[in-house]
């Protein structure tokens, strides 16, 4: 059975999501998993729920969704106040709509964008993450 992922990758930050995005695209082939839907969100991370929402209705078009993104400290805490509200409702959204949803955003409490670009793997992790859990929730 090929499992069907859903993309939702933000557009804040590109130039570490667009590497994030091609290294979970690459994880998602060798794992014989398809990218079936992808939605770009402007601008980042606190605007995903809604594209994922979208994703998750479509009557059974993916089996799980991957997040792509990155949030980098800036000179105020909209950083912490970005990640923690995006995963709540990431989390939501998984429970409601009963399929996996994984957390591909790196960032957190005063991330770097010298650290953001070391995490780039983030991406593939979602990736595993969303495979592993549809294989395991069949």
């Amino acid at each position: 059975m090929t499992i069907n992922l859903g993309f939702v990758v933000a557009e804040f930050n590109r130039d570490i999501t667009y590497m994030m995005e091609i290294e979970a695209r690459e994880h998602a082939r060798f794992l014989d998993a398809e990218v079936a839907d992808t939605i770009y969100v402007p601008p980042g991370a606190y605007d995903m729920p809604l594209a994922i929402k979208k994703m998750l209705t479509e009557g059974g078009k993916v089996d799980a969704v991957v997040t792509i993104g990155c949030v980098i400290e800036g000179a105020t805490q909209h950083d912490e106040i970005v990640v923690q509200h995006a995963a709540r409702k990431i989390i939501d959204l998984s429970l409601e709509f009963g399929k996996p949803v994984a957390l591909g955003i790196s960032g957190g409490p005063g991330m770097t964008r010298m650290e953001a670009t070391e995490r780039i793997d983030y991406a593939k992790r979602a990736v595993e993450s969303a495979v592993k859990m549809v294989q395991r929730l069949e």
